[in-house]
């Protein structure tokens, strides 16, 4: 195996686990929002305002990931 096919692979391993995590919790995020819009309507403005910032954060690590995959790719 050749080094580039190895930063290729180590790139998308990178991505694949690193984003397995926040796919959860982005999931887990909506389902408990909408969860308390069923049980509370009124609330549904506040509750998803504070689940798009969640979803945000929780995006970050996904974004992250796909910086250090950039940087096996091309800097390594």
């Amino acid at each position: 195996m050749d080094t580039e096919a190895i930063k290729l692979l180590s790139a998308g391993i990178c991505m694949g686990v690193g984003t397995i995590g926040p796919g959860i919790g982005e999931g887990m995020i909506a389902a408990k929002a909408l969860e308390g819009i069923a049980r509370n309507p009124k609330m549904a403005d506040k509750l998803f305002s504070n689940m798009l910032i969640a979803m945000a954060i929780t995006e970050s690590l996904g974004i992250y990931a796909l910086v250090i995959s950039l940087i096996l790719i091309f800097a390594a």
